[in-house]
């Protein structure tokens, strides 16, 4: 069911004192207007300056301006979010943002942060995601609540509309900043935003709410997924004994392999990768068969019976 923005945050009971993550544009504004409403004194706001535009000092401004006329405290970090080789520009930016607000939350003793995406940036996930043949992780978008860094995330919006959040800000006559980046089409996902879902819009007026079912029902066939894949590695061991795991099906192989590279390694392999992986141990049937594989940023080796994981940073630290 998509919620208005009131609706939402009425259904959401959060640990209290939080923090708002606030860039300063509609989404992360309304989100704070909202909760300062209902939770007066109980909020704080938290921007993190990237210094990856030249505006962000005008976001920075911004987002004081708007605390102060709220009457909800500001912290603001700076962060270095530049990207290293081999890492893409949106996924350093984001995990520099999920450190220095995590930081924030334990320093300021914040029991949860919330984060304003909403129910258009989880179709804008879901389409990323199958326009580069993404698994089940990809398909169930983001999760409403995560915890990352010991501090509990969450995204109380997910199911509200980009377009009542705009509508309820016009009506509280708040001013938001516009990103703009926003409006480049050389970014896939602003593609998707501008084009892709007025499209869907007119064929299907109701895919908000279609789509977002859908990737709960993932969301939930993942969390299955990984108790079995828990199950497994108690079953073949960390790190997984090749035999044992020639006696698993080849779905559960997959599965169990995924589990310990993400689990015990924080690594992600691609799909060719991990078929090469499977292939090369359903052929390790002698003492003297090797495995030398590039999985992630590092390797996957053969160590005796069983296999191991060298990380890039592990070769060279």
């Amino acid at each position: 069911m998509i919620h208005d923005l009131i609706g939402a945050i009425a259904r959401f009971n959060p640990d209290l004192p939080m923090g708002v993550a606030l860039s300063g544009g509609a989404d992360s504004s309304a989100l704070l207007l909202a909760c300062s409403i209902k939770w007066p004194g109980a909020v704080w706001a938290l921007h993190i300056h990237h210094g990856l535009q030249a505006e962000a000092d005008d976001f920075e401004r911004h987002c004081a301006a708007l605390c102060d006329k709220l009457g909800v405290p500001l912290v603001i970090d700076h962060v270095n979010a530049r990207h290293a080789s081999g890492e893409s520009p949106e996924d350093a930016a984001r995990k520099a943002r999920y450190r220095a607000l995590a930081g924030l939350a334990m320093q300021h003793k914040l029991g949860s942060i919330l984060l304003g995406q909403h129910a258009d940036d989880q179709i804008e996930t879901m389409m990323l995601a199958l326009s580069r043949g993404a698994g089940l992780p990809g398909l169930a978008a983001m999760p409403e609540q995560f915890e990352r860094h010991g501090v509990m995330f969450y995204r109380p919006l997910l199911r509200t509309s980009g377009v009542a959040i705009r509508n309820w800000l016009a009506e509280k006559e708040v001013k938001y900043i516009i990103d703009p980046t926003n409006s480049d089409t050389r970014f896939t996902r602003n593609k998707i935003r501008l084009q892709l879902l007025p499209a869907l819009e007119a064929a299907f007026p109701n895919f908000r709410e279609t789509f977002a079912r859908s990737a709960r029902h993932a969301a939930q066939a993942q969390a299955l997924l990984v108790e079995v894949a828990q199950e497994d590695l108690a079953s073949v061991g960390i790190p997984p004994v090749i035999k044992a795991l020639q006696g698993l099906s080849y779905p559960r192989q997959a599965n169990v392999l995924r589990c310990w590279l993400r689990q015990q390694h924080q690594a992600t392999p691609s799909a060719a990768q991990l078929e090469q992986l499977l292939a090369q141990i359903s052929v390790c049937t002698t003492r003297g068969h090797q495995i030398h594989l590039k999985v992630a940023t590092g390797h996957v080796t053969r160590a005796g019976t069983a296999l191991q994981y060298t990380a890039e940073a592990d070769k060279t630290g």
